[in-house]
C-alpha cells in the first residue's frame, strides 16, 4: 500500500490521542477483552465471530483458527487467501508443548536459475518483479490447514469452511481499512490476468459498506471442503492453476503443486527478563526478534522510559544489527546450513552489542562473521487451554495480481523475495522456499503459556514484536496498550535480496512519538520522518493463570476485533 509521507525538519507537531479514559494509558483505544471459555482476535470482526462460532460448537482452537483464516481470505482478500502461505505456532494443552508449522511453498522446478537470469536480463530487470508470473510460488496455505487439522482438529472441514463459503457466495460488507487498501492498489495491478473479473465491481474496487461477493471462490472452497487438500494440490483446482499459469507463459505447474508438503518444525527461543520468547526458524525472519532482544536485554530499558530517545536509539541500532544478519543468513534451511543457534545466542549478542554507539546512529553495520507490504495475523484460544498463533499472507496486496478467474483467488508473489545474487543464501533456485517475512509469536513463562501474539507488515514484523514485548515486560503495559502504543519503523536498503544499508536508513515514527524525542534522535544523526501507515497490525491473547481467564486485544490500526465468551 502506498503511504502519505510528511517529512519533519523543525516543525512543532500537535499530538492527539484517544479520548480520555478512567484507566490506562492515554493512547489506549479500549479495554482488554476478558473471557473464560475461549478467545479469538483477528483483523476483521466477521472472522473473529466465525472462530467463536467454531468454539461454541465444540471445536478447538485449531478448528477456529482455520475457520477464521478461511473467512479472512474472503473478506480481506488483498492480504490473505488460499493462494498464499501460512506459518503457525500451536500450544498443545495435552502435551504442554509448543509446535511450529512451516506451510510455505517452493519455487517452480521448471524455472531454472539460468532461465530466470536470461528473462530478467532481457527485460532489463535487476530483481524478480513484484507482479506477473515470475514471482509466483506454490501456495502452502491449504496444506497448512489440513496438516493442523490432521494433528489437532475436532470438527469436520466442511463445517469449518462453511462460514467462509457463505460469505463468499452471499456477500459481506467491506470494512473501512480493507476498502481503503483495496482501492489504493487497483491502479497497480488491474491489468494482471483475471484480477478485474474477480475483484472489481463494474470496474472499481468496492467501497466501505458495499456488499462484495466472490462465487468463484465459494465454489473453490466448497471443493476443498468436500474433497480435501488433494483437491487443491492434485485435483481440479491444481489443474486449473496449471492451465492458467501456462496460458500466461508462467512456470508454476501441476507437478509443483502435487509435490508440495508442509513441515512441522521446532520453535526456537530466547529468554528475555524471565520470559521465553518463541519464534520459528528460517526461512522466516522470526529469529531477528530474538537477536534484537538479546542485544537490548543488558540495557535498563525500563529506567530509560517508553518513548525516550535513549530507548528508541538503542532499539533502532539493535534492529540495524539484526537485519544485516537477516539479509545475509535467513533463507531456506534445506539449501543452506544456517547458524541459527549462534545467531540467537547470548554470546553473539554480546559481541554485536559492542558495535553500538549510545550517542550516534550508525550509517552501516556489517553482518556478523560466523563460521561454518500485506498479511493477516490471528490468534485463538479454547477452554482446554490450546492456543494458536497463526499468520498467513499472499505477500503484496493481492500477491502477484494473477487471479485464475474460475477459481476466485490471487496467486502469491513470494518469489519476489529471492535474490539473483550468485552465492547468496537466498539466491534463487528451483524447488526452493524463498525468504519469508511473516512470523507468528508466542511467549511462555515458567514453561506455561502466557501470550500468543503477532504484528503484521513485512519488515515491520520483527520490529513490532520487539516493541510489543518491551511494552509488556519493561514498561508494564496491558495487552491492549502494548499494541496501541505509538511505534517506530526503521527502513533501509538491507533486504534479503542482498542489498546493504549504507546511509543509516530512515526512522519512520507515528504521531504519538513526542517531538522532543524526535529532536534528540536527529541530534544522534538519525534521519526521522512522520509517516502515515506501515506500522503493522497487532492481535494478541494472554492467559491469566491465577484467575483462569483469557485476555484479548486487537489494535486500532486495522479493522480487527478481539472477542471471547
Amino acid at each position: 500500500m502506498r503511504k502519505i509521507v510528511i517529512f519533519i525538519f523543525a516543525l512543532s507537531v500537535c499530538i492527539t490521542y484517544a479520548q480520555d479514559r478512567f484507566t490506562g494509558k492515554s493512547f489506549a483505544t479500549r479495554s482488554e477483552v476478558i473471557a473464560q471459555n475461549g478467545m479469538a482476535a483477528t483483523s476483521q470482526p466477521l472472522a473473529t465471530q466465525a472462530a467463536l462460532d467454531m468454539l461454541k460448537k465444540g471445536g478447538n482452537a485449531v478448528d477456529a483458527a482455520i475457520a477464521a483464516n478461511a473467512v479472512l481470505g474472503v473478506v480481506e482478500p488483498m492480504s490473505s487467501g488460499v493462494g498464499g502461505d501460512l506459518f503457525a505456532i500451536i500450544w498443545d494443552a495435552k502435551t504442554k508443548k509448543l509446535y511450529g508449522l512451516n506451510a510455505s511453498g517452493r519455487s517452480p522446478k521448471s524455472l531454472t536459475r539460468k532461465a530466470l537470469l536470461k528473462i530478467t536480463k532481457k527485460e532489463g530487470l535487476k530483481k524478480i518483479p513484484t507482479h506477473g508470473v515470475l514471482p509466483v510460488s506454490v501456495p502452502g496455505c491449504v496444506d497448512g490447514w489440513f496438516e493442523m487439522h490432521k494433528k489437532y482438529g475436532k470438527l469436520p472441514m466442511d463445517e469449518i469452511l462453511a462460514p467462509a463459503i457463505k460469505y463468499a457466495d452471499e456477500g459481506f460488507p467491506v470494512t473501512e481499512i480493507i476498502a481503503y487498501i483495496w482501492q489504493d492498489i487497483v491502479s497497480y495491478i488491474e491489468d494482471q490476468p483475471g484480477f478485474k473479473e474477480i475483484f472489481l465491481i463494474d470496474g472499481k474496487a468496492p467501497k466501505k459498506g458495499e456488499i462484495f461477493k466472490n462465487p468463484k471462490l465459494a465454489a473453490t472452497l466448497g471443493r476443498i471442503a468436500e474433497n480435501g487438500r488433494d483437491e487443491f494440490y492434485k485435483g481440479e483446482i491444481a489443474k486449473g492453476i496449471d492451465l492458467f499459469v501456462k496460458k500466461h507463459k508462467g512456470y508454476l505447474s501441476y507437478e509443483d503443486l502435487a509435490a508440495h508438503k508442509s513441515e512441522w518444525v521446532e520453535p526456537v527461543s530466547t529468554n528475555y527478563r524471565g520470559y521465553d520468547i518463541w519464534e520459528l526458524p528460517p526461512n522466516g525472519q522470526g529469529i531477528a526478534v530474538l537477536q534484537m532482544l538479546n542485544i537490548l536485554e543488558k540495557y535498563n530499558i525500563k529506567k530509560k522510559g517508553f518513548g525516550s530517545p535513549e530507548y528508541l536509539h538503542l532499539l533502532i541500532e539493535a534492529k540495524k544489527l539484526a537485519f544485516e544478519d537477516r539479509a545475509k543468513f535467513y533463507a531456506d534451511p534445506a539449501f543452506n546450513k544456517i547458524p541459527v543457534k549462534t545467531l540467537i545466542s547470548k554470546e553473539y549478542a554480546k559481541e554485536r552489542r559492542k558495535l553500538i554507539d549510545k550517542n550516534k546512529a550508525a550509517k552501516s553495520y556489517d553482518a556478523g562473521e560466523i563460521e561454518s507490504g500485506n498479511t493477516i495475523y490471528l490468534t485463538v484460544a479454547d477452554k482446554e487451554g490450546n492456543m494458536v498463533s497463526l499468520i498467513q499472507s499472499t505477500y503484496w496486496e493481492f500477491g502477484s495480481g494473477m487471479v485464475p478467474p474460475q477459481l476466485g483467488f490471487a496467486l502469491q508473489n513470494r518469489g519476489e523475495l529471492f535474490t539473483l545474487k550468485k552465492g547468496h543464501f537466498n539466491s534463487y533456485q528451483p524447488g526452493k522456499r524463498p525468504f519469508h517475512t511473516i512470523i507468528p509469536g508466542f511467549i511462555t513463562k515458567d514453561g506455561k503459556p502466557y501470550i500468543s501474539f503477532g504484528v503484521m507488515g513485512g519488515s515491520m514484523q520483527p520490529q513490532g514484536h520487539v516493541q510489543v514485548i518491551i511494552n509488556l515486560i519493561d514498561f508494564g503495559m496491558n495487552l491492549q496498550e502494548a499494541g496501541d502504543a505509538p511505534r517506530l519503523r526503521h527502513v533501509g536498503s538491507s533486504r534479503p535480496t542482498g542489498g546493504e544499508m549504507t546511509d543509516g536508513g530512515l526512522v519512520n515514527v507515528e504521531s504519538g512519538i513526542p517531538y522532543e524525542t524526535i529532536r534528540s534522535l536527529v541530534k544522534k544523526e538519525h534521519r526521522v520522518r512522520y509517516y502515515v501507515g506501515g506500522y503493522g497490525g497487532y492481535q494478541a491473547i494472554m492467559w491469566d493463570e491465577k484467575n483462569k481467564v483469557y485476555y484479548g486485544a486487537s489494535e486500532s490500526r486495522k479493522d480487527g476485533q478481539a472477542a471471547g465468551y
